[in-house]
Formats: C-alpha cells, sequence, structure tokens
C-alpha cells in the first residue's frame, strides 16, 4: 500500500485477528492431541546459547541460524527447532520426573532459508517426545499420536500416509557396503535428498561410494530389509487400527545427524507438498548435550503450523472442519447488545456486565449509532445473537442472527435465558 513505509520483514508474519484464530485452531487441536494421549506441557526459552545448536544439528541447519551477540557479549540464537532445549531441560531436570517422559510443546521457532509455500523464517512447532523408553513401543506410541493429531483435524483414511524407516537398516547396508563409519553421515545426506535429486548428480555421489542408484533403490524397495524395530512398530499399530495410515520407506532417513533410529515423516497422499511432520529416535542427543552426564534414549517428532494449515486449506472436509470452529471461536462475541433506545444505555451497561460476569462474552456500541448500524456491527463482529434494549425494558428482545428469527425474555432472568440459548441450536426453539 503506497505510503507505509514499515511492513513484516520477508519470512516473517502478521497474525491479523482471523489468523490468529486459525493459530488458536491448530494450537487447540495440538494441546488437546497430547494431552488426551497422556503428555504433559512443557516451555523453554527463544533464545539460546548458539553452541547449543551447534553441539546438536551441525550439517544445513548450523547455516539457517538466526546468530548475534547479544550486549553481554554472548553468542546467542533464536531456537530454530525446540529439541536441542528439551534435550537441555531434561538433562538438567529429568531426575525430578518419573520415567518415561511424555512432553510437549508449542513454540516458535526461526530458520534463515528462503520463504517458499510451507516454509517461512518464523514458524510454530509442535514438538512431541518420549524419553527414558528405548523400545519400538514408544516409537509406535509417538506415531499413534501424530496419526490422531492428523484425524482431530478431520483428515481421513486416504488423505495422508507416514511413512516410516530406520536408520539402523542403513547403517547395516553402508557396512556391507564398505563405508567407513566417519562417510555414513555424508552417504546418509545422499539418500535424505534421493527423491529430488537430480538424476545425473546422484549417480556422480553415489559413485564416489562405489555404488550405482540401481543397487540404492532396489535396497529401499524390498520390503526383506524392514528392521525388526519396524515390524514390532507395525506389529503395535495394527493392534491399533492404524495399519491403512503406515508403509515401510526406507527413503525416509531424515536430514538432522542425531537420529539414530527409526524415523518416520507424515505425507499428504499426493505428495503434492513438503513434509506435514516428521520425526524420529535420537537416543544420543541428551548425552551429547549434557557432556555424558545423562544417557536417556528418546523418542520425537514435530510439526510446524505452515504446512498442517496448508493442507487442512486444500482439503476439503478437513477445511469445513475448520471453518465451522472459526465461526464459533473467532466471533468478537457471543452476545452484542444493540441499544435501541438511548435513555436505557446505563441498564444495557448492566446487563453487558452480568453476562461477561457469567462468562459469556458480550460487546456494546461505545457511542450512539442509529439502530440499523447497531445491527450491522453485531453482524461484522460474528456475534450469533442481538440482545435489543428498548423502551419497553425490562422486556427484551434476541435476534438469532443466523436464522433471522426472534424471541423475547425478561431482564431480571437475561443470564439464565442466555446461557441456555447459547447451548441450543440457532434456529428458533420449537414449542
Amino acid at each position: 500500500m503506497a505510503g507505509l513505509i514499515f511492513q513484516a520483514l520477508p519470512g516473517f508474519r502478521d497474525f491479523t485477528p482471523r489468523e490468529c484464530a486459525v493459530r488458536n485452531y491448530l494450537f487447540e487441536t495440538w494441546r488437546g492431541v497430547a494431552r488426551r494421549c497422556g503428555y504433559v506441557e512443557y516451555e523453554t526459552p527463544i533464545l539460546e546459547d548458539t553452541g547449543l545448536y551447534l553441539k546438536k544439528s551441525g550439517g544445513e541447519l548450523s547455516s539457517q541460524l538466526f546468530r548475534f551477540e547479544d550486549q553481554g557479549g554472548r553468542d546467542v540464537t533464536l531456537r530454530p527447532e525446540v529439541t536441542a532445549s528439551l534435550a537441555r531441560i531434561v538433562a538438567q531436570h529429568q531426575r525430578d520426573f518419573p520415567k518415561p517422559l511424555k512432553w510437549f510443546e508449542i513454540g516458535q521457532c526461526f530458520r534463515y532459508e528462503k520463504p517458499q509455500k510451507g516454509r517461512g523464517r518464523e514458524f510454530h512447532q509442535f514438538n512431541v517426545d518420549i524419553l527414558g523408553e528405548g523400545g519400538p513401543a514408544a516409537d509406535a506410541e509417538l506415531i499413534s499420536l501424530a496419526i490422531e493429531t492428523m484425524l482431530s483435524f478431520g483428515f481421513v483414511v486416504g488423505d495422508f500416509v507416514v511413512r516410516v524407516s530406520d536408520r539402523a537398516a542403513w547403517i547395516d547396508f553402508a557396512a556391507a557396503n564398505g563405508i567407513p563409519d566417519e562417510r555414513v553421515p555424508e552417504f546418509l545426506g545422499i539418500i535424505d535428498k534421493i527423491e529430488r535429486e537430480k538424476p545425473e548428480v546422484l549417480v556422480q555421489k553415489l559413485a564416489t561410494f562405489s555404488l550405482t542408484p540401481v543397487s540404492v533403490r532396489g535396497f529401499i524397495a524390498d520390503p526383506a530389509n524392514a528392521s525388526s524395530a519396524y515390524l514390532a512398530i507395525h506389529e503395535d499399530l495394527a493392534a491399533r487400527g492404524f495399519t491403512d495410515f503406515i508403509e515401510l520407506d526406507l527413503s525416509i532417513v531424515r536430514g538432522l545427524a542425531y537420529y539414530t533410529g527409526v524415523v518416520f515423516e507424515v505425507f499428504d497422499a499426493k505428495k503434492s507438498m513438503r513434509a506435514v511432520a516428521g520425526g524420529g529416535r535420537y537416543d544420543t542427543l541428551i548425552s551429547n548435550i549434557s557432556d555424558g552426564a545423562v544417557d536417556m534414549p528418546a523418542t520425537g517428532f514435530a510439526m510446524g503450523d505452515y504446512v498442517i494449515r496448508n493442507l487442512i486449506e486444500e482439503t476439503t472436509h478437513a477445511a469445513m472442519q475448520m471453518e465451522v470452529w472459526l465461526q464459533r471461536h473467532a466471533a468478537a462475541c457471543d452476545v452484542y447488545v444493540v441499544v435501541a433506545d438511548e435513555s436505557k444505555r446505563a441498564e444495557s451497561l448492566r446487563l453487558v456486565t452480568d453476562l461477561r460476569r457469567a462468562g459469556i462474552s458480550a460487546d456494546l456500541p461505545m457511542g450512539g449509532p442509529k439502530v440499523a448500524k447497531q445491527f450491522q456491527n453485531a453482524e461484522k463482529s460474528s456475534a450469533r445473537f442481538a440482545l435489543v434494549v428498548g423502551a419497553e425494558y425490562p422486556l427484551l428482545k434476541l435476534k438469532i442472527l443466523a436464522s433471522r428469527t426472534e424471541e423475547s425474555g425478561d431482564a431480571g432472568s437475561v443470564v439464565e435465558w442466555l446461557t441456555a440459548r447459547l447451548l441450543q441450536p440457532d434456529g428458533p426453539l420449537l414449542a
């Protein structure tokens, strides 16, 4: 817009009231699923010592840090993800909690990368982890929560798939093909990009390991290469009725070097966008972060707000579910008090106060606009009801805005009346 000097920085977002409402829908769904599944919420700082991320991640992530020196001369970074902070806090406080720990956080993260669909430089991330349990049952429990989250957003069978792999299978493959231990991370980096790499570049990279795309793709395609951990996870999820949502895909290795075992990613079934969520087992991270002081197995996953929102909006039934939620929760108020007789403003103010104290969201005009304008304001606020205070007070009229119907009631019982009315459909009451 002409004349504006300042705008949000590239890759950063303003949250208008509707954008906040959408974000709240994501947060409330995430939080509700996690709590249903027995996880407790924690929170860590947005700003951390840069060394925490350099020690944890390395590779590509270290080049995407929002990193600077603070006024105390410390090398600090806006967190690019949550797991490093989790490892730090768990290493410090794990003795205070029974094992396993089932924790989750919804937090803001920052990465300096090219903004594009499904990716910005700031984003919110749903992080869920199980710590202190090393068996495949924990991995299955975590994957089941990822599936439950997708179902809670309104997705159904055929909308998404969880692609599960195991780095241990690739470690065995590397050993069998003479790849030295120090080059395994480099090799896994190639596998991580195998679906996106140009064919001629892939040939060149694999040739340095005396391998060909045919041999690697053959390994990926053979279900006999599934690890014992994957088979145990599959059996667990089958007992839950979730086999329609998972598949073995050994091309999934995850880009971060700290993963040690089972890894997985959630994709839309058409694979039209980047992974909706991803994670896996990281049994050595807490030991590395704490310099060996604490050694705990761990597994976790993260889901960002960008991609899941894109998928919701592009999936009709999920989008409709979100819109129904927004219609109810994004409204400025449930009841808009229309002051049809300005001499009754004091009574109107008292009604609004009583409704608010009873937990009913209510608003009224602060000036003295015409009644027609007040009804327009009620519509714009997405209120369900317009409560009309006129010369007939204490007799009140209640306009049901969705159905354009009307009821009457007494000011003396307005709280009880509207409390009951808000629990009922918006159509006219039947006698």
